[in-house]
């Protein structure tokens, strides 16, 4: 398969930056492709680079993306905008799909389209970021679900007890959860203020990193990693049924995942049959993704030892 360098763009007058309304309107136009079709499609674009190709590969999912935008409605960001950079994100995806490894591509888009929306906020909610490492992003994305959940719905500061439940779900310290609660509830201290009450901790300007000053050879290998995870997890995929695919992401991949009672309807079975295919098929999963990597790993300490 040829690698295609061609720019992607969208028609101007698909673009969510006017109505709403009317934009959402428009992109329910396109047809849904069947599964053939975007794979015929896939392919004059990924070998032949076919420009009409892309297109209808893009239409076709831009209800995809403005669905996954209306999930981030909530912080305070046009939404617009937000689809814009899921939009951003499917083109990413389209270049980079391959129809050969036998699953669709809003499967595969999805990754993509969210990994865009998800840096555009975290790039438009403040220019100096508290460290943006995998668990103060996953905090940053669950705060508002997690306090609504034990009925903290106030702007005001945490109680104790829910600032270590919190804590304790996702993985960060206490003074984690306080600092992003009162970041995204609009009250920022002064850069000056002192991390605690006895002065002990610094100030906060301390503990801020600016994103710009990281070590570009860090920040690429990170990208590196993200793109091998990906590609591993695109790979794991494909090992499973098309069943199996779609139990999996509805109930594992997603925000908010579909219930067990909602996926019986679907396949006609019972709740308990689709938890027993979810178990067994997250176990293949899981298989298929260490063994690839244990691949991955040896066939790159192969070319650094051909190399030396």
């Amino acid at each position: 398969m040829t690698t295609n360098s061609k720019a992607i763009t969208l028609a101007p007058a698909l673009t969510p930056e006017g109505s709403l309304s009317r934009y959402l309107a428009e992109i329910r136009k396109f047809p849904m492709l069947a599964k053939e079709e975007e794979y015929m499609l896939a392919k004059r674009f990924a070998e032949h680079g076919d420009p009409d190709a892309a297109q209808k590969l893009i239409t076709s999912h831009l209800r995809l993306v403005a669905k996954i935008a209306m999930g981030y409605r909530g912080y305070g960001l046009p939404i617009g905008e937000v689809i814009s950079e899921g939009n951003v994100g499917l083109m990413q995806a389209v270049k980079r799909f391959d129809p050969e490894k036998g699953f669709r591509l809003a499967t595969y888009a999805m990754w993509w389209i969210r990994a865009s929306i998800q840096e555009y906020i975290l790039r438009s909610w403040s220019l100096v970021k508290i460290g943006t490492t995998a668990a103060q992003k996953k905090l940053f994305f669950n705060l508002r679900k997690l306090k609504g959940q034990i009925d903290a719905v106030e702007d005001g500061d945490l109680r104790p007890e829910q600032v270590e439940h919190i804590a304790k779900k996702l993985g960060v310290t206490n003074d984690d959860v306080i600092s992003m609660n009162r970041r995204m509830a609009g009250q920022e201290t002064s850069l000056n203020a002192p991390m605690r009450s006895d002065g002990d901790g610094g100030e906060w300007q301390d503990w801020l990193v600016d994103e710009d000053a990281v070590n570009p050879e860090q920040k690429l290998a990170n990208e590196d990693e993200y793109e091998m995870r990906m590609s591993l997890l695109d790979q794991a995929l494909a090992t499973l049924n098309e069943r199996e695919q779609h139990i999996i992401t509805e109930r594992r991949l997603k925000d908010n995942p579909a219930t067990l009672e909602e996926l019986s309807q679907v396949y006609g079975v019972s709740r308990e049959r689709v938890r027993q295919i979810e178990v067994r098929a997250f176990e293949k999963l899981q298989k298929a993704m260490k063994r690839m990597a244990k691949e991955a790993q040896s066939q790159k300490a192969e070319a650094a030892g051909a190399e030396a």
